[in-house]
């Protein structure tokens, strides 16, 4: 902790060696990065909620600098009710900073190579830093191995880590180490249409997922042809779909999440800033934190990159205006200030990754087609069974959640498709319906769709596969006994009382046990156990 501090509040003084930069020498998405100070969430100066610094007090992060305008919320509206009223308003024009961006290291190598079996780091000009990695969390199954050193070896990394003084001398502590060759169409791409309505589906099941695959990228859409290759320095949108996990039975729906950003000279994403939705009341076992965070950092960082345990897939929109970027990313930053408050809360049916995500294009005004419910029925009867096998209300009412959530806010690889087969529709001229002024907006901002495969880093965790697509196919891929299925525990992290205020104090209303729907479950269950009743009489009598 003394490191840390340390390092802080001589954030701008003391000179970094050749090679060595702050970390807000970089975009942060849409920001600049010196637009932004150092911090941690002991910071008694910062223009941040504290709920929001609650959650990173041994954290490095970047908060706006003073006089800068930062993003609020509502006191009398939740969620996307909030985004919705802002979205109206003239103060959305203007995109404020975020509370906090998530850096967790305050210095960036750009461009290093590992040497020595990962001792030392060499910089550009030849110099060479001692180096090491920062320790597994003890919660982690899996981390950085040799198979991760072959990966890397002789490659150019961009490093995100912290400068320490170690015995008189400097050592790089390494927390991010992202490959500088993952870059966005770095050669004119050649268009490849999708062949189908299912093809964003076939790109991401290809090969198991990718996990194994090469980095790629593929051209899908461009309003006219060399759109593409003129991307550079323009704005961007992109829709994150991560895999599911090779060894957790309760992470094959995979992750979402919705990056902005601009295209680097070469095609680089590393300074995008992806907004990610993660449950705040328990601690990760892999430290991962719900927040806006660094592409490099959300992917590669060595416990919590998505990249060390999943394969990845990214739809980018090329942008021709920013302001179809600036909508979202404003709006979500609000969502996060109810989110760090507990004014609306993480639920894995009805406020997950995807859901939390999709409500803030909803509020904007893009409506993307639902589609529907998993088992309206199979909800209706697993309701009351749940509750009765289960001796719980509780996992009755979560069961019927689960069951009756609308798809597209449920499951991340229905989210992807969703948005990117109708991202296609309203570009390609044929939505199918009246477009609102943000659909209008959306279809005239699109220059080109780009398709990113991002495989597996290789280290001691299983490789994981395409997130599945139903609940049909979720239970295929779990053992039928859930006594067999391998889940990580994690302890709970309890959020003060003394934090919660305004919309907090007064949680949403919902009851455990919806009588009507309860009502409907217990007689559909009981026609059910009725017509297996009468069946086996049936049959008992046709034996005899």
């Amino acid at each position: 902790m003394l490191t840390l501090l340390t390092c802080l509040a001589g954030h701008g003084q003391a000179a970094l060696p050749p090679g060595v930069h702050d970390a807000l020498d970089s975009q942060l998405g849409l920001h600049r990065g010196q637009d932004f100070r150092l911090a941690d969430g002991q910071c008694r100066d910062c223009p941040t909620i504290p709920q929001a610094l609650f959650y990173f007090r041994d954290e490095v992060i970047a908060v706006p600098r003073a006089g800068l305008p930062v993003s609020g919320h509502s006191s009398v509206a939740r969620g996307k009710d909030d985004v919705r009223a802002w979205a109206a308003s003239a103060e959305a024009r203007q995109l404020a900073y975020p509370g906090l961006v998530w850096l967790g290291a305050p210095q960036l190598l750009p461009d290093a190579m590992f040497s020595a079996g990962g001792a030392s780091l060499r910089l550009p000009g030849g110099a060479v830093l001692p180096a090491r990695l920062v320790p597994k969390i003890a919660t982690n199954l899996a981390y950085f191995d040799a198979s991760s050193h072959a990966f890397f070896d002789a490659r150019s990394v961009r490093v995100r880590g912290r400068l320490e003084q170690v015995d008189g001398a400097q050592r790089y502590t390494a927390r991010t180490i992202w490959p500088n060759d993952f870059v966005i169409a770095a050669q004119p791409l050649a268009l490849e249409p999708l062949k189908s309505k299912d093809g964003l589906v076939d790109y991401v099941r290809a090969h198991d997922g990718g996990a194994r695959s090469a980095y790629s990228n593929r051209l899908i859409w461009e309003r006219q042809p060399g759109a593409a290759s003129q991307s550079r320095g323009r704005p961007v949108l992109g829709v994150m779909l991560n895999g599911a996990q090779g060894d957790d039975d309760e992470a094959y729906g995979g992750h979402f999440a919705i990056a902005t950003g601009t295209m680097g000279a070469r095609g680089e994403f590393a300074d995008w800033i992806v907004n990610n939705f993660y449950g705040l009341d328990a601690y990760g076992e892999k430290g991962i934190l719900a927040a806006s965070v660094p592409m490099d950092n959300y992917l590669a960082d060595l416990n919590s990159g998505q990249s060390y345990y999943r394969p990845s897939y990214m739809l980018v929109a090329v942008l021709n205006n920013p302001r179809t970027a600036v909508a979202y990313q404003g709006g979500v930053q609000r969502l996060y200030n109810q989110y760090y408050r507990h004014d609306i809360a993480y639920d894995g049916a009805l406020n997950n990754c995807a859901g939390l995500s999709m409500d803030v294009f909803d509020a904007l005004g893009w409506n993307i087609p639902a589609r529907g419910p998993t088992h309206a029925l199979m909800a209706l009867a697993g309701y009351p069974y749940k509750a009765i096998s289960k001796w719980s209300l509780k996992e009755g009412r979560k069961a019927y959640d689960y069951l009756s959530e609308e798809q597209t806010r449920l499951y991340p690889a229905v989210a992807f498709d969703a948005a990117g087969q109708d991202l296609l529709r309203l570009v390609s001229g044929a939505p199918g319906r009246v477009l609102t002024p943000f659909e209008q907006q959306l279809r005239s901002d699109v220059d080109a769709l780009i398709l990113v495969r991002i495989p597996q880093f290789p280290s001691s965790r299983a490789f994981g596969s395409a997130p599945v697509f139903s609940y049909d196919e979720y239970m295929a891929r779990t053992p039928a006994d859930h006594a067999d299925w391998k889940i990580v525990p994690v302890e709970p992290k309890p959020f003060p009382a003394a934090l919660r205020d305004g919309l907090a104090r007064e949680p949403l209303p919902r009851s455990v046990m919806p009588w009507p729907v309860a009502l409907a479950g217990v007689t559909l269950l009981a026609l059910l156990l009725g017509a297996g009743w009468l069946a086996r009489r049936r049959w008992m009598q046709r034996r005899r």
